[in-house]
């Protein structure tokens, strides 16, 4: 929050006021209304929540402001979910083994071999949003014996299940993953450098394109354009993730301790995401399983300037992201064999010998036959 020179009391500033670090989103939020702005910097000095309330009518005098101006109601999913997956006048549809309770939608129960989803039924037109998520994701499994975590999407398809977490692969559009269990690590016995070496749960992003593949085994590791860890399972309260897509630049932020104070995750530009994309989330579960309770989903319009330029961009038909080959940091090298492998490869190789051996010995009893009848 911007603050007097005596860095005391929140002050309200013209319309026409730059925030500090506006151009840095994450530490600002700027409000405006009828002329007025109000910075709100939550890393510079913790306000509580009746102080930005008593600045806000500061400022607003006997105006009414109301963040949910921004708040696109149809492309949100909040209590009590009413009609969700079974009234034509929802606007959210539902399938899997989703449940919906009077406290959250639960994608999947902490039960084995489970999938469930929420999508929009409007494709969404904004050019530039913002998607905060507020879920739970809790069971009885010890660490690294949950699985298998949930994701969240922008994406040309909808209604489709498949192995990522509980959606189609080979997808279009933007995925984002929270990922509680590590394949990668049971999977492969060879340790990678550290500087690719990532500690679960885990949050990514990725850009699919139709044709990309997301790796199961790999935790999408090859296909990242960036993450965190988050330890987001099994805390006693709600956890709370943003997603910002604003001027090709996409940017995610976590909140783990319930109290709104945004930690950053990842920060992309050159992200091209095209217009007319569902919202959705999916869950999965596999041998291991968690509960994933998703509380609500809120979109919420940005009002962003552009130059003349940037108004006649062409619109986008394919995802993209710029120079995505600098963000593929797996490097594919002779992992060597295990000890099963080296097992059943000397097996084989015995039996191999073996049945060489027999075929040679048939070979030269023939020859040696056909010998003796050309002697006769």
């Amino acid at each position: 929050m911007h603050h007097d020179e005596e860095g005391e009391n929140p002050v309200c500033l013209p319309a026409n006021f730059k925030c500090p670090g506006q151009s840095r989103w994450e530490t600002s939020r700027v409000s405006r209304s009828k002329g007025k702005v109000i910075c709100i910097e939550n890393r510079v000095r913790r306000i509580s929540q009746t102080k930005v309330n008593r600045l806000k009518a500061q400022c607003m005098a006997d105006e009414v402001y109301d963040m949910d101006d921004f708040l696109k109601r149809e492309y949100s999913l909040t209590k009590p979910y009413q009609g969700l997956g079974s009234s034509s006048s929802s606007y959210w549809d539902m399938m899997g083994n989703a449940l919906i309770t009077t406290e959250h939608v639960r994608l999947t129960p902490d039960l084995q071999s489970r999938q469930g989803a929420v999508w929009s039924r409007i494709p969404c037109y904004l050019r530039d949003w913002e998607l905060q998520v507020q879920f739970k994701i809790h069971g009885h499994g010890k660490k690294n014996l949950n699985g298998d975590g949930m994701a969240l999407w922008y994406t040309k398809e909808r209604m489709q299940t498949g192995p990522v977490f509980g959606n189609r692969n080979h997808f279009t559009g933007l995925g984002v993953f929270l990922d509680s269990y590590p394949n990668e690590n049971k999977n492969h016995e060879k340790k990678y450098n550290p500087s690719t070496q990532r500690v679960f749960p885990y949050v990514s992003a990725m850009v699919g394109n139709g044709t990309l593949a997301y790796e199961h085994d790999r935790d999408g590791q090859s296909t990242e354009i960036g993450g965190c860890t988050s330890l987001l399972r099994n805390i006693p309260h709600d956890t709370f993730l943003l997603i910002r897509y604003s001027k090709n630049r996409l940017t995610i932020q976590m909140d783990v301790d319930g109290q709104r104070d945004w930690q950053d995750c990842l920060d992309i530009t050159g992200v091209r995401l095209p217009l007319g994309y569902y919202f959705g989330a999916s869950s999965a579960t596999g041998d291991l399983s968690d509960n994933h309770d998703l509380v609500s989903m809120k979109l919420y319009q940005l009002t962003v300037d552009r130059s003349p330029e940037e108004e006649e961009e062409e619109e986008l038909t394919i995802p993209s992201v710029d120079h995505f080959e600098r963000f593929n940091k797996v490097e594919v090298q002779d992992e060597g064999m295990s000890t099963v492998q080296l097992f059943f490869t000397i097996v084989f190789s015995i039996i191999g010998v073996f049945v060489l051996a027999v075929v040679a010995v048939v070979m030269y009893g023939r020859w040696k036959e056909n010998s003796r009848k050309r002697f006769y």
